[in-house]
Parts: C-alpha cells; structure tokens; sequence
C-alpha cells in the first residue's frame, strides 16, 4: 500500500484502540493478529500486533502491507 488515506488510519487506530483484530496482507500471506500500537521505527510506520492465540509478538511495517481489513 504505497499510500494510506484517513479513513484506513482511522480503521486501524479504532482496531488499536478497541482491541479488535485486524486481518493484514503482506506478500501474499494473511495475518490475523491484535494490533497494540502504531509506532515510527527507524523512519517507517509500523504495527506492533499480538497473534490472538499464542500471544507472539509481530512488527508489520505499512509500506510492506499490501491491504487489511477489521474483523468484527
């Protein structure tokens, strides 16, 4: 997703904010997981997500994020 409009900033901070579980496309891999914070590191904005189940840790950077959707 080379560029993000308001509204898909506005869906993924409602999803930070609410809890609600986010399903991101990345490279052609879909990843279902709990975004925690939207963050800056090293200059590139990144999610930092739990996987609902097992609870790890995943960084997924925006600019390497092919689309999402919040699943309800």
């Amino acid at each position: 997703m080379a560029q993000w409009t308001h509204k898909q900033y506005d869906l993924l901070e409602s999803a930070i904010t609410g809890g609600t579980r986010i399903s991101a496309y990345r490279r052609g891999t879909e990843y279902v997981v709990v975004p925690m914070r939207l963050r800056m590191i090293k200059g590139r904005e990144a999610v930092e997500a739990t996987h609902p189940t097992t609870g790890d840790e995943i960084t997924i950077y925006l600019d390497e994020m092919d689309s999402f959707e919040v699943v309800k």
